[in-house]
């Protein structure tokens, strides 16, 4: 019953946020699900948000070495095309620059 109810009322505001703010754009690159795998550069840089890595700012160097630590060994633009990818409008990080250089983040 209770179930019931709850279903009814995140329905209810699921339209009326539709009718208010327009149908909402999914985000480009999504986390992966439990039970996932991180492969590849892209589920490196994956695992290293699902770690909590970029809870703070990191700067292209550290993130390299991150990767590794984690046994993800690629070369400088393997990892940078999917870090920008990351970075991009609706992605999980973001990234500006600060003192000259780019930092990535978790974006909030």
């Amino acid at each position: 019953m209770r179930e019931q109810i709850t279903k009814n009322i995140l329905t209810r505001i699921e339209r009326l946020e539709t009718a208010i703010f327009g149908k909402q754009k999914k985000p480009l690159i999504t986390l992966p699900k439990k039970g996932e795998n991180f492969r590849g550069a892209t589920g490196g840089l994956r695992l290293l948000i699902s770690k909590g890595f970029f809870n703070s700012k990191k700067t292209f160097a550290e993130i390299r070495k991150g990767l590794a630590s984690q046994d993800y060994h690629y070369s400088n633009q393997a990892i940078q095309t999917p870090l920008n990818n990351l970075s991009k409008s609706g992605g999980p990080l973001v990234s500006f620059k600060e003192k000259g250089k780019k930092v990535y983040a978790k974006r909030k």
